[in-house]
């Protein structure tokens, strides 16, 4: 099996969708509102794509700063295709374009496991804020 990488700078929000949704990563996405899915594509300016046949079965959205540190986003690979070294080779197309930029990611509970499995370091020190209403 050929699987072509890529940068791509206009993924189209419809391919986009269709591997959230394959991979089960929809479930924790904005995915029914494409106002918020457009604007996720178009600030993300590391998008790294695997395709087989032509066809989007892989995507790795990222933001970098091409020299400090680049957050992954997302890495969603169409459930046909999980298990087959994708994810991995996405997460090293990602880190090779970044450059020195250390990947950065918050793991879906269901692939909390699958990091370290291909060489990521466990990080216990993050933290997140949904809403300013929140901060104490």
């Amino acid at each position: 099996m050929e699987v072509k990488y890529a940068i791509e700078e206009n993924l189209s929000m419809d391919e986009f969708l269709a591997v959230l949704r394959e991979s089960g990563l929809a479930e924790r996405r904005p995915v029914q509102n494409r106002t918020r899915i457009e604007k996720m594509l178009k600030n993300a300016n590391l998008i790294v794509t695997a395709r087989y046949n032509g066809k989007l079965i892989g995507v790795a959205r990222s933001l970098s700063d091409f020299t400090y540190c680049t957050y992954l986003s997302d890495l969603a690979v169409s459930m046909e295709y999980q298990k087959t070294g994708i994810g991995r080779e996405l997460i090293r197309f990602t880190k090779a374009s970044a450059s020195e930029a250390k990947i950065i990611l918050l793991s879906a509970p269901a692939a909390v496991d699958y990091y370290p499995r291909i060489g990521m370091k466990r990080h216990n020190h993050c933290f997140m804020l949904d809403d300013v209403s929140e901060l104490i």
